[in-house]
């Protein structure tokens, strides 16, 4: 007896995606658009000059309620919910017991709730998780009637500011209610200035059944251009930024990913609100310990030859030993030139160490160096 797979979901905008021309491909258990015509490079630099759309409703979106939320959601990351003022964003870490990531996300402190977004292929387990833990504490609410889109580049702010005057005045990491006029409907949607590129940019919460007029009225914009998964991905890694599932996992605790920053000082040893949240143990000694107490540390990695690297490849030191793999990796279309994440010793982890990728059974010269690859431009006033 064969088993037929899942059928693939669809967001709000599969049929717009079709109608420009994309190619589409399962992600997430959804159908998404790799690229469109112009090609991933052409996305990619679009993007990185201009403003580029991208569908990204096959994310979880939550809501959080009651006087209780923000006390109860910390107490399931390693991050200072209870202080974050209404009106700010911050990003955030879903950890098992043992410390490792469940899920990287973004949580907005609202009013009236705490509103969160999780990864898409995480968020069935994610909305499970959070009730588990929490429910008895607050609202959980999945809000699945939620389209997200994110308008990302330099020149975002110019395209949306014309439909939703007001805009400009957020900051990075802010954000609130606004109405887009998109011919001759208002839309009401909820926005923060954020996103995954590196660019400055915004990600636009809209009820799905205005998804599609809202991506419309932007695309006729003259400065954006529909962007797919593989731009989004090589926008990222250019940014440093992790993804789940490949940089970062269950197994890996935020230390070994390199996410101090995102730990805030409330939440450390001798802070005001130290530990109480999974793995708690485990990650404050690490924290303590510093490089000494890692096995593997999450590393930016530049090719010296003009090979891409791709995700699994393996990493040797100058012995011809392994030491770690390759997280994610490919031909970084601004830099131009090779780059990568991917996991090593703490010995082999400062900047300048040397080691080799083996692509095709060759030893590829590699550096470690600082990430991002590309400077980030994030809008801060």
């Amino acid at each position: 007896m064969t088993i037929s797979p899942e059928p693939l979901l669809k967001t709000p905008l599969n049929d717009l995606h079709i109608s420009l021309g994309a190619r589409m491909v399962p992600f997430a258990g959804y159908s998404m658009p790799v690229q469109y015509p112009a090609g991933l490079m052409a996305e990619h630099h679009h993007t990185r000059n201009a403003a580029g759309l991208f569908d990204v409703s096959h994310m979880g979106q939550l809501r959080l309620v009651g006087a209780d939320a923000a006390a109860a959601f910390e107490s399931l990351i390693p991050v200072d919910v209870i202080d974050l003022p209404v009106g700010k964003q911050r990003y955030g870490l879903l950890l098992n017991d043992q410390g490792g990531i469940i899920d990287d996300l973004m949580f907005f402190r609202r009013e009236a709730d705490v509103f969160v977004i999780v990864n898409g292929a995480c968020k069935v387990g994610d909305i499970a998780h959070i009730q588990a833990r929490i429910g008895t504490r607050c609202e959980v609410i999945p809000m699945p009637e939620r389209a997200l889109l994110a308008l990302q580049g330099p020149q975002a702010v110019v395209a949306l500011s014309r439909l939703a005057p007001g805009v400009e005045k957020l900051v990075f990491m802010t954000g609130g209610n606004f109405t887009v006029q998109a011919g001759t409907q208002r839309i009401d949607v909820f926005l923060t200035r954020s996103g995954y590129t590196g660019e400055d940019g915004f990600e636009i919460s809209v009820h799905e059944s205005d998804a599609e007029a809202l991506a419309k009225a932007l695309l006729a914009q003259p400065e954006v251009k529909p962007i797919g998964l593989g731009a989004r991905n090589s926008l990222r890694l250019e940014a440093g930024l992790p993804l789940y599932g490949n940089d970062i996992d269950n197994s890996t605790t935020p230390v070994e990913a390199g996410l101090n920053w995102a730990m805030q000082k409330v939440r450390r040893t001798d802070g005001a609100r130290a530990g109480g949240f999974p793995g708690a143990e485990k990650i404050l000694a690490q924290l303590a310990a510093g490089t000494t107490g890692l096995q593997r540390k999450r590393v930016g990695l530049l090719a010296l030859e003009r090979i891409p690297v791709r995700d699994h490849t393996e990493l040797q030191d100058l012995s011809g030993q392994r030491i770690g793999e390759v997280t994610s990796g490919l031909l970084g279309p601004t830099i131009d030139k090779p780059i990568a994440m991917g996991y090593v010793p703490p010995a082999f982890a400062t900047v300048g160490s040397r080691i080799n990728a083996i692509v095709r059974g060759k030893p590829v010269p590699m550096e470690v160096v600082t990430m991002p690859f590309v400077p980030t431009r994030y809008f801060r006033g």
